[in-house]
């Protein structure tokens, strides 16, 4: 079920205490499904990465359930064939964790690492998960661009590469520049909600990921 972080130093442990109120609501799942992965879910792709994906957090049914993120649940095959179309993904999407699906110059990670209630994680959670997200970006010297999938993702993204949040606006297919020359791409998040109500579609999709490539060069 599970896949291995390629950075393993800058995960938090299985049994988190950090967050009392995630820590609670992992060990009522575990109770409620024992098979689950239910843990703090680690980053996922190409440690050589050149393009970092930033999420907010595991869904239920999707990365607290597999281990891997955006496996599993509504938002992983919008993202995966974003991915896939543009290169940067490679084998069958199948929302397993061991379906073989590899990333090639990409990495995500995710603001909170814990699955939160009513997916919407308290501002001290976030706070206090930055901290993993700050060590996973330090390990990852060659990524220079940055995609930030909804607005949480984008203020924890803004500020764990030293930019200002009034200076940063978030907008879908915003670009920030921060003083080091990393560029941060906004996006709506892929969810199943968004992508069913029609903010976010398709090719508003793969416009963000068009982008980051012209970026790159």
């Amino acid at each position: 079920m599970f896949c291995p972080s390629p950075i393993p130093e800058t995960e938090p442990p299985r049994d988190c205490p950090l967050c009392p109120r995630l820590a609670a609501h992992r060990d009522a799942v575990r109770a409620e499904h024992p098979d689950w992965w239910n843990a703090p879910v680690p980053a996922w792709g190409d440690p050589a990465a050149w393009l970092v994906v930033v999420g907010l957090a595991p869904g239920k049914h999707g990365a607290n359930r597999t281990g891997r993120p955006f496996t599993g649940d509504g938002a992983g095959p919008l993202l995966f064939r974003a991915l896939a179309t543009h290169g940067l993904a490679h084998g069958d999407y199948e929302g397993r964790a061991d379906d073989g699906l590899r990333l090639d110059g990409v990495m995500i990670l995710n603001a909170v690492k814990c699955l939160p209630p009513q997916n919407k994680p308290l501002p001290e959670e976030i706070r206090t998960c930055r901290t993993f997200l700050e060590d996973q970006v330090v390990a990852l010297p060659n990524a220079r661009i940055f995609v930030a999938l909804g607005q949480v993702a984008h203020q924890s993204a803004v500020k764990v590469l030293g930019g200002r949040l009034p200076k940063c606006r978030f907008a879908h297919l915003a670009e920030h520049r921060v003083p080091d020359g990393r560029i941060l791409i906004d996006s709506y998040h892929c969810s199943r909600y968004n992508q069913n109500t029609g903010r976010l579609t398709d090719d508003m999709f793969d416009a963000v990921f068009e982008r980051a490539l012209e970026l790159r060069g």
